[in-house]
Formats: C-alpha cells, sequence, structure tokens
C-alpha cells in the first residue's frame, strides 16, 4: 500500500477579541505607540535620504547634465535593517536629542518587535508608493507615505517570537499570552487555534489593533494543510460531487441570487436577503457625526485641540461603525462557509468593484449626472460587500474541498434566457422578470442570471482567476517621469530610487 503524502502547509490568521484590564490597555496602547513612533521615524529617515537625492539632481542639472541623466544618480534608501541599527545607537544618546536623554529613552519597557514592525510596515509603504510610481504595482495609484498622526491612525502593532521558544501562546481556550502584556482574557474560545497547535502548528506573530472601543488580536499559525474532518478528503465529499455547481448572482435589492435555492440559506426561489447593515444604523451614524460636528473638533490651521464631548462623539462614531463591520462580515462568513461545504463548485461574476463605486461628481469642465443616486448606489454596493465575498470564497474553497468558477464579467448574463440561450438586445434595469421572446420562459432575472453564471462560469486556481488585486484592478501605466527606467532600479531593488 502507498504511503500516504505528507500535508503541505499554510499560513492561517486567528482572529479574536481581547477582554484586558486597564492595566494590559494602558500596556497595548504604549506598544502601539511606539509602533507608531518608530513607523514615523524610518520615514523621516528615508525622507531625509530622498531629499538629499533631490538636491544632488538640482546641483547636477545646475552643472549642465540635463535632467534624465541626472536623476540615473543611484540613491541609498536606509532599509528597515538600517533604521534599526541608527534606533540602537541612537535611543539613549544624549548627542542625538540632549534634551531628553536619547530619541526614546522610554523603550524599555516597549517590546523590540513592536519597534521592528513600526520599521517593516515604512519600508513597505516606501515600496508602494515606489512601486506605483513604476507603474508596476495593480489599482489606484498610491501616494507618497505620510506620517502617523495620533488620534488618526489605526493603533496597532505586530509581535513575533522564537518558534523554538515560544512566549506568544494560548493559556487555555479563554486566555493568550504575549510577552512584556502577560495573559490576556479572550472574549471566545480560542479552541480551533489550540487544536490546530497540537495538530503540529506553530504560532509565527500577533497583531494586535484597536476598533472602534475594542481591542483585537490575529494570531498567525504555520499549521498542516488540513481542515478537521478532511484528513483523507482530498477532493470534494460525496455530497458535495452530488450537489455539483451552483451559481451566484450578486446584487443590492437580494444579497445573492442562488441558481438553485439552498435550505436555511434563501428563500424558496434563491434569493438570499440583504440585511442592509448599514442602512439600519444610518440613523444612529448621522445623529452622532452631528454632534461631532457641533462639537470643537481639531484644527490644524489654528494649533485648536478637539474638546473631550467630541472625542466622545468620536468614540461613539467609531463604536457604531465597528459594530457595523463586525456585523456584515458574519454574515458573509456564514453565506461563504455554506456554499463553500455544500458544493464541489461554486460559480461566482468577476466584477469589478472600483468601477461599479466610481464617483459620477464629475469636475467643472464636464459635471456629473444623477449624482445623488449614484452615491446612493454606491453606498449599496459597498455595504453588500461583493469584493469581501469573492474574497472569502478564494480561501474557504481550498479548505473544504470545493473550487471557485469565474464568468467573465462582460459575459451577457442577465439578457441570456437560462432555458434556451437566446439572448436579449436590451434589458432595462426596470425589467426586474425576465421573459424570453423565443421560448416565453419566465424567470426572476437574478435567479436567471446566477443560472447563466453556474453554465458559462470557468474554474480557475486557488488565489486565481483574472483579479491581480482585491480591487480588481490591472496594472496601472507608470508616469512620464518613471517610463524607461533607470538601470540602478533594475540593478538593486533594495536601493529605491527616490520620487520624482
Amino acid at each position: 500500500m502507498a504511503e500516504q503524502a505528507a500535508p503541505g502547509r499554510r499560513h492561517r490568521a486567528y482572529r479574536f477579541t481581547l477582554d484586558p484590564t486597564p492595566a494590559q490597555a494602558a500596556v497595548l496602547t504604549a506598544h502601539a505607540d511606539a509602533a507608531r513612533w518608530a513607523f514615523n521615524f524610518a520615514l523621516a529617515q528615508k525622507r531625509a535620504a530622498n531629499q538629499a537625492w533631490r538636491l544632488q539632481i538640482a546641483e547636477l542639472v545646475t552643472l549642465g547634465f540635463d535632467e534624465k541623466t541626472a536623476r540615473r544618480t543611484a540613491v541609498k534608501i536606509p532599509t528597515a535593517a538600517e533604521v534599526a541599527r541608527r534606533w540602537t545607537a541612537w535611543r539613549e544618546d544624549p548627542a542625538a536629542d540632549s534634551w531628553r536623554g536619547g530619541i526614546c529613552p522610554w523603550w524599555r519597557g516597549i517590546n523590540r518587535f513592536a519597534f521592528s514592525s513600526g520599521f517593516r510596515d515604512a519600508d513597505q509603504a516606501w515600496s508602494n508608493w515606489m512601486s506605483s510610481l513604476a507603474g508596476t504595482r495593480a489599482g489606484r495609484g498610491v501616494g507618497e507615505p505620510r506620517f502617523k498622526r495620533k488620534g488618526r491612525a489605526t493603533p496597532s502593532f505586530r509581535l513575533h517570537h522564537d518558534v523554538k521558544k515560544p512566549t506568544i501562546r494560548p493559556d487555555g481556550y479563554r486566555r493568550l499570552r504575549m510577552p512584556n502584556i502577560g495573559a490576556v482574557r479572550l472574549h471566545g474560545s480560542c479552541k480551533r487555534m489550540v487544536r490546530a497547535l497540537d495538530r503540529g502548528g506553530r504560532v509565527q506573530s500577533v497583531t494586535c489593533s484597536r476598533r472602534g472601543h475594542r481591542w483585537y488580536v490575529s494570531v498567525l499559525v504555520d499549521e498542516p494543510d488540513l481542515t478537521p474532518g478532511r484528513e483523507t478528503q482530498a477532493g470534494p465529499s460525496h455530497r458535495q460531487k452530488a450537489a455539483g455547481r451552483i451559481g451566484v448572482d450578486l446584487g443590492t435589492k437580494a444579497l445573492a441570487a442562488l441558481s438553485e435555492p439552498v435550505g436555511g440559506l434563501s428563500d424558496e426561489h434563491g434569493l438570499v436577503a440583504n440585511p442592509r447593515h448599514l442602512k439600519k444604523a444610518r440613523r444612529r451614524l448621522v445623529r452622532t457625526q452631528r454632534q461631532m460636528s457641533r462639537r470643537v473638533g481639531p484644527d490644524k490651521r489654528t494649533g485648536q485641540e478637539p474638546s473631550n464631548r467630541w472625542k466622545r462623539a468620536r468614540a461613539r462614531l467609531s463604536k457604531i461603525q465597528r459594530e457595523v463591520t463586525e456585523q456584515r462580515a458574519s454574515h458573509l462568513h456564514w453565506i461563504t462557509k455554506t456554499l463553500a461545504t455544500s458544493y464541489a463548485e461554486v460559480a461566482i461574476e468577476d466584477l469589478n468593484v472600483a468601477g461599479m463605486t466610481r464617483s459620477a461628481k464629475g469636475d467643472a469642465a464636464a459635471p456629473g449626472r444623477n449624482v445623488r443616486a449614484k452615491t446612493g448606489l454606491n453606498r449599496s454596493v459597498l455595504d453588500a460587500a461583493p469584493g469581501e465575498f469573492r474574497r472569502q470564497l478564494d480561501y474557504k474553497t481550498p479548505w473544504y474541498g470545493s473550487q471557485v468558477a469565474v464568468c467573465d464579467r462582460w459575459a451577457p448574463t442577465s439578457k441570456t434566457c437560462s432555458a434556451c440561450g437566446a439572448v436579449k438586445a436590451k434589458l432595462a434595469l426596470s425589467e426586474r422578470v425576465y421573459t424570453c421572446d423565443h421560448c416565453g420562459f419566465t424567470c426572476d432575472r437574478d435567479i436567471n442570471a446566477a443560472r447563466n453564471i453556474a453554465a458559462m462560469a470557468v474554474p480557475v486556481d486557488p488565489g486565481g482567476g483574472r483579479r491581480e488585486t482585491a480591487r480588481g484592478a490591472d496594472v496601472s501605466p507608470p508616469p512620464a517621469s518613471c517610463r524607461g527606467g533607470s538601470p540602478q532600479r533594475s540593478a538593486q531593488p533594495q536601493q529605491h530610487a527616490g520620487a520624482p
């Protein structure tokens, strides 16, 4: 009998809500402030090197060189490792900051990985900017990294440890132990993560962040690529094979239309109701935003500090927004897991969410039309979160032995009759019931589209498909100043050239 191949490994993040004591919350805030300070320190070092490069270009142009030749001069942008070495040398050096006795004499109470995470985040932000300028990064353009301001940037930090001597580990099912912070209580149970560790998983890192009024932790685990209950099952189960393929047409009136009804998930026709979480909370959001507008908020021009009443109103607003986000994500997780575990293939349409939610305001030369209606439509589309729906399906289907099939976004799924295949020349959006002029077939237009998606979709590899990024955008063309980049960029990718 042939031996069964050893399973591969995967990285999986387990996310929990923390319930820290006041003392632990203060330590978490201190670590987040240290990570924010480290990001700003690293960004300042990079900006200084970039500014020196610009001055060098100006000097060469003054000496008679053309600008294109002058810009080929290589520049050494300090990496995260170099910034860390400078920080180690300057953190308690009075020569670096005589007034405070060093640039950060308070570093001893903070885990060193909180600082290194800030340095690495600055590296990634700078790299994203350079890639966007060169036109090698997909999606919308990325601007120059900005300093993180306290009160505006999301408080977050990452901690690592030695996997051979782990200091990040669960303490039972309801507590997580982290270095310099201690055992922090969890709102829920981490039994699933503990079992993954018992099966050979290893904790790689944790990311703590504050959203609204709560602290969250995401534990990254390197674990065997096995789903509990499917240790000996490589592909779809017999039940999934019998169910076959299901088509899903995402929308706003109904959150999703399915090619066939699913018990407990849709109605008898196959329509999944849209809970409209944002619309339900809109009255509370508007009321809180009005309260904020009547309080004394911050003003950069005059240096005005926000009042305590404004801060409390902002905290209430963040809490409501976070509740809506959690409700939306929880609802989508329930739908996507049901589909991924019930069918062998889940067929969806390749939607361009960024294009669907583009603003209709226009400009002074070409003002937009129906701006108010388009704004409401954009809000409804974003509340339905079709991009998040696709993202969850992409990683869940391989876990449960199923597969994602993608239908081309330009396929006439709404105009095609799912019974005979005839295609209508025109179909108004107001026609909610599809009636075929050829065979007389009648059906809800969204369900008809879902059936066509199930018939037209093509299976894709996990993580594949047409989507280059989560935004579904193609690689943007490089600006004129970056076309035909200098040899230094291709030869030494770690030494990023300066910005134009």
